[in-house]
């Protein structure tokens, strides 16, 4: 069970390392944040200092090596696969790569986030699907394959599968990046509302100086380390 009044995140000197002997690399260093219910949180930075490794240890994808990270009050230090999966349940997770299933449709797509909803019917489930997709603009692409989307209409699938599931936190890297302006605009003026209206915690990885002003924070990341926002 899922305290309301507990922070989203909460990290304390964490760091990670990639690689073995004289080619191990240290990617994150001694990072500490938090994230409140419904706090949106933008992280910037240059390519290469850290801020994906930094979302797939939040996300639970990888193991935490050294340091505190607590996700709606569990930690995962020493956190075993099951206690990982049950928190992902709650995070929605929007990547570049789109991760969407090639013989799957647009709408089959989504529901895969919207079946994450065990009180929910399978009709109920369904029109959660349809309900997103319509959200981003998808209305008239529902049936499609991926193979016959553009790459910013993956993305768009792609966040539709992220919010079906109704996240408590969602997890987004340079969600914009694929889309031209004006799409990306309605994209985060979405997650501000899911933020608003479903005490959603928001942390998204921009080089998008467009969209800087739907946060609440910004955050500035180089060479693994968080630096003061000028």
């Amino acid at each position: 069970m899922i305290n309301s009044c507990t922070k989203t995140l909460e990290i304390s000197s964490l760091n990670h390392w990639y690689g073995q002997g004289e080619m191990r690399r240290h990617v994150l260093r001694s990072i500490s944040m938090q994230i409140s219910p419904g706090e949106v949180v933008l992280l910037t930075g240059p390519s290469g200092c850290g801020k994906t490794t930094l979302l797939t240890l939040i996300g639970a994808l990888r193991k935490v090596q050294n340091g505190d990270v607590r996700v709606f009050g569990k930690q995962l230090y020493g956190a075993c696969r099951k206690t990982r999966q049950n928190l992902r349940k709650n995070i929605g997770m929007i990547f570049q790569g789109h991760n969407l299933l090639r013989c799957l449709s647009a709408e089959q797509n989504v529901q895969m986030g919207a079946d994450l909803l065990n009180d929910f019917s399978y009709k109920a489930r369904r029109a959660q699907s349809r309900e997103w997709l319509r959200a981003v603009g998808l209305e008239d692409h529902m049936s499609k394959l991926p193979q016959d989307l553009s790459g910013g209409q993956k993305q768009r699938v792609a966040i539709a599968r992220a919010l079906a599931a109704k996240p408590r936190l969602l997890l987004a890297d340079e969600p914009t990046s694929a889309l031209d302006s004006s799409t990306g605009r309605e994209i985060v003026d979405l997650l501000k509302k899911l933020a608003l209206e479903q005490a959603c915690s928001v942390l998204m990885v921009t080089h998008d100086p467009r969209i800087l002003d739907v946060a609440d924070r910004l955050l500035q990341m180089e060479d693994g380390q968080l630096v003061p926002t000028v």
